[in-house]
């Protein structure tokens, strides 16, 4: 480990946003505007998009909300390489001894950088990274949807990069974000995980910063599935028990495998004319879905339109998940230990 990494006069920090130029941006560098306490020396603002399809002018007016941050605010782009690979574009600009990362669809609270500024001042000297506090709005008239209540669980999260300030010189050292993770998804947790076996510590600040439910389609938890393959990947780099260091859901993974082989073992036999034995593999695939589904209505609003969703996509889920994992599996067989990669 290195030692502290203050500048004399107080925590001096830069904030990296990496984005895809959503609306949510606009917001997200407003409430960076308006927050009270001391100002960022720098913010890099990294364009994900891809470049043959990136509008130059979607920016302006977003960057002009800034108001006089402006001039500190830097745009770099990243070739639509996921957001891992953005942070990491925007971590090789920084100068400042600490890089606070925020997503394009968060909002910091009102005293945002008077709070962060305290974090960092009273960060101990093997302290590598201090997470912010996540608040997820959600209707108080209704009970919350799935996609409500999934987005819901980034303000019990660890280490999510939502809101989540690092060391600079320690993200350089643990090799920054692993750019292989190409969701916004497990990219933060392997990054803790590599930062803690280092020998640092992480903390959680006092600043505040609110994480809108961004309006979504009705498969959007379909999509989701994509994920598996990250979890694979985080098999390969911190062991089977890697959810159990992260303090992360395990998932329904295995559930998912076993309803998606009585589902194709049902129709194997019944093509093979093998009736009894697939309609028993077949109830099992029904009993199977049936629990699944109802694990996903029952605490949602229960409208019309919020159950057809929940039947649809949780007939097609265990399937994509279990897909997603086995090509996780394959792509990443070769992946050594993250520990075998720097020894």
């Amino acid at each position: 480990m290195t030692g502290p990494l203050e500048a004399p006069d107080g925590p001096v920090y830069a904030v990296v946003v990496p984005t895809l130029v959503r609306a949510t941006l606009t917001d997200c560098l407003a409430a960076l505007a308006a927050a009270i306490g001391p100002r960022p020396a720098e913010i890099v603002l990294v364009d994900d998009r891809p470049e043959a399809g990136a509008d130059p002018a979607a920016l302006e007016h977003p960057l002009r909300v800034l108001g006089e941050l402006r001039e500190r605010t830097r745009v770099l782009t990243s070739g639509g390489r996921g957001p891992a690979a953005a942070r990491n574009t925007g971590t090789r600009a920084v100068g400042a001894p600490w890089t606070v990362f925020l997503d394009d669809d968060v909002q910091v609270g009102p005293h945002w950088c008077a709070q962060l500024s305290e974090d960092l001042a009273e960060a101990p000297a093997d302290t590598a990274g201090i997470q912010g506090v996540i608040a997820v709005p959600l209707p108080g008239e209704r009970r919350p949807t799935d996609w409500e209540r999934g987005t819901a669980g980034l303000a019990e999260a660890r280490w999510i990069t939502a809101d989540m300030a690092y060391r600079t010189a320690v993200l350089k050292e643990v090799g920054g974000f692993d750019e292989r993770f190409r969701r916004a998804f497990r990219e933060d947790a392997d990054l803790a995980l590599r930062v803690l076996d280092a020998g640092w510590g992480i903390r959680r600040g006092r600043r505040t910063t609110r994480h809108p439910v961004r309006p979504a389609d009705r498969w959007v938890s379909l999509r989701a599935q994509r994920g598996n393959a990250d979890d694979a990947l985080m098999g390969r780099l911190h062991g089977p028990d890697w959810w159990l260091k992260a303090a992360a859901p395990r998932g329904r993974i295995r559930t998912h495998a076993a309803v998606t082989a009585a589902g194709a073992g049902a129709c194997l036999l019944a093509a093979l004319r093998r009736p009894r034995a697939a309609a028993a593999l077949g109830a099992c695939w029904a009993l199977g879905t049936a629990e699944f589904a109802r694990s996903r209505i029952a605490p949602g609003p229960c409208t019309r339109d919020e159950v057809g969703t929940m039947l649809a996509t949780s007939v097609l889920i265990p399937p994509a998940a279990t897909w997603h994992r086995l090509s996780g599996e394959w792509r990443h067989r070769r992946a050594p230990a993250w520990r075998e990669v720097v020894s």
